[in-house]
């Protein structure tokens, strides 16, 4: 629109100048040697108007013939380049279809159309790396560090094919140079901050994190500080111990969740005597994130206190956060110690449900081995640990280790380790790798071999509240053994079996204990613990399950006990009966 106004006003002012210029009369005489030329003013205008016109003209035809050359090979030259960027465009799609030999012929075409374009160099050095050629994918990389719009993308591939071969100060050099470059490329932040991390230069790793935070997300940030902060406060401790309880509160302003950093600055806190920051901070610490070395430093905070002391403590704890695992197992660790079973119970009750953990059946061993003296019962709660899953540790790329770890053994990573259940492994404790051999029956075995059912299923038995039995006979065979008598083996003295309503998991029912077990001096033999010996047709079956005695007087109260399972030498509870169960016998 304006341009169209600003022609108007041209060709108006133009008429106004012709018609000035008719309205005054004049001439113009100009005399070229025997020539004389008289016109008027206006026509004399106009010639001049016509003049410059033709000779714009052909200077304009004389220029256009001078550059015809030029134009000629601008044309071809611009023809190339289409060609050559039309090759880029098939190559990057070739690459990411993954057709390496269109990759190929595209790049060559590329490098000769375009020769040294950031692109081209690219493609090159891409189609060189799906062929393998790692000399070639060298070549181009270094080949844009000519170039210093593409001397970071360079350097970017030298650092990814040093990786690969497995040149770790060859990568970090490349990562270094890049991170002085550019300080916010987050790729060369992060290399350079995982060789401090790997070399265990803390102090370096967070300068390295403070150039590279303006590339990362804020929360990132704060995290990885606070890891490096406890890094670098547990290699402090022993040295500067203030120091590093500093960095140790700085870590948990940081991450108010990271247990270790908490157990650090209380385990600070109480060496220098400072017992009720410690108690507070600790506190502080089990109500974000609760962890049992958070639990066993504050059930512990002073020394030689009584063991009622520490489990009130543990009964703090389990006020803070009263749905939480780890505070019940402290509770009832404390009441062990302080001898009040009833209130080990109480707090070990709700960890009995479902399967309980290796250290929740370690406990109970425990407890019935203190409380009661019960060998039996021991044995069967440190089977059901064999099998039972395992417990919470610090995991990391599927390593998993008792102790915490800034960055991951396997893959180097900072903050990599989480307070989670590691996977079952097949044939360890919560796995399932024995497992499927339950359904193997003594029927399924052949004639030739040995009837040894790797899992016995017996029935659960409710213990009655029934007076201790007479185990006179059992002692006096004991003391025969112990002097060197032969004494028959013991029958199991079998428990009259009634309708469980709390089934066992099948999963928890272990192998009996071999022959070869340990047992603590002066704890009786237990009848399942015995020689193998061959079991004849005729034989009357065996008991499923036992009933242990208990060691004092006073009735025992109800509670349901999991069977023990069969020696090793017996096919099942009614093989006997079945007439196409051969007897076993043993190896020769």
């Amino acid at each position: 629109m304006i341009r169209v106004v600003f022609s108007l006003v041209v060709l108006a002012l133009v008429a106004a100048g012709f018609g000035w210029l008719a309205d005054r009369p004049g001439g113009l005489v100009l005399t070229v040697g025997a020539y004389r030329i008289e016109t008027s003013l206006a026509a004399a205008a106009a010639g001049l108007i016509a003049l410059v016109v033709l000779i714009d003209l052909a200077w304009s035809i004389l220029r256009f013939v001078l550059r015809l050359p030029a134009t000629i090979g601008f044309l071809g030259r611009s023809r190339n380049r289409t060609k050559g960027f039309d090759a880029v465009t098939r190559g990057m799609i070739a690459v990411g279809s993954g057709d390496a030999k269109l990759a190929r012929r595209s790049a060559e075409e590329a490098r000769r159309r375009l020769g040294a374009e950031p692109l081209a160099l690219l493609l090159q050095a891409q189609a060189a790396q799906m062929a393998g050629d790692k000399s070639a994918a060298d070549g181009a990389f270094r080949a844009m560090l000519e170039r210093n719009d593409t001397r970071l993308l360079g350097l970017r591939g030298l650092f990814v094919e040093a990786r690969r071969r497995g040149d770790s100060a060859a990568a970090v050099e490349h990562a270094e140079e890049a991170a002085r470059l550019l300080p916010s490329a987050a790729w060369a932040g992060e290399a350079v901050l995982e060789r401090h991390c790997a070399e265990g230069r803390w102090t370096e790793a967070l300068a390295a994190l403070d150039r590279a935070s303006s590339g990362l997300d804020r929360a990132v940030v704060r995290r990885r500080r606070a890891v490096l902060l406890t890094a670098d406060a547990l290699a402090a401790e022993p040295t500067a111990p203030e120091t590093a309880l500093a960095e140790a509160k700085e870590a948990l302003k940081l991450a108010p969740d990271l247990a270790p950093a908490a157990v650090l600055a209380g385990r600070l806190l109480i060496a220098r005597g400072d017992l009720r920051k410690a108690s507070k901070l600790l506190e502080a610490a089990w109500r974000e994130a609760p962890h049992p070395e958070i639990a066993d430093l504050y059930v512990h905070l002073r020394h030689g206190d009584a063991a009622r002391d520490r489990l009130a403590r543990a009964e703090r704890l389990l006020l803070l956060r009263p749905d939480h695992a780890d505070a019940r197992y402290a509770v009832a660790l404390a009441a062990l110690d302080a001898r009040d079973f009833t209130r080990v119970h109480s707090a070990v009750q709700p960890l009995l449900a479902g399967r309980p953990t290796v250290r929740i059946c370690l406990l109970m061993a425990r407890v019935e081995e203190i409380e009661h003296g019960d060998t039996g019962l021991v044995r069967e709660w440190l089977a059901r640990a064999s099998r039972a899953p395992r417990d919470e540790a610090w995991v990391a790329d599927g390593v998993a280790s008792e102790t915490w770890m800034p960055v991951s053994p396997a893959t180097g990573k900072i903050d990599a380790f989480r307070w989670m259940r590691p996977m079952p492994t097949v044939g360890g404790p919560g796995g399932g790798g024995s497992g499927d051999m339950d359904a193997v029956s003594a029927s399924s075995v052949s004639s030739d071999a040995v009837a040894l059912p790797p899992h016995s299923v017996a029935p659960a038995v409710t213990l009655q509240d029934t007076p201790e039995p007479d185990m006179s006979a059992a002692r006096s065979q004991d003391g025969d053994r112990e002097n060197g008598a032969s004494a028959p083996v013991r029958p199991s003295v079998a428990a009259p079996v009634a309708p469980d309503p709390i089934k066992p998991d099948p999963r928890d029912i272990v192998p009996a204990v071999p022959p070869s077990a340990t047992v603590a001096p002066g704890t009786p033999a237990s009848p399942n613990v015995s020689a193998p010996s061959p079991v004849p047709a005729s034989a009357p079956p065996r008991p499923s399950a036992q009933a242990v005695a208990p060691q004092s007087g006073r009735p025992r109260r109800s509670e349901v006990v999991f069977p023990l399972p069969a020696a090793p030498d017996d096919p099942g509870p009614g093989a006997e009966d079945d007439p196409s169960t051969p007897p076993a016998r043993l190896p020769a």
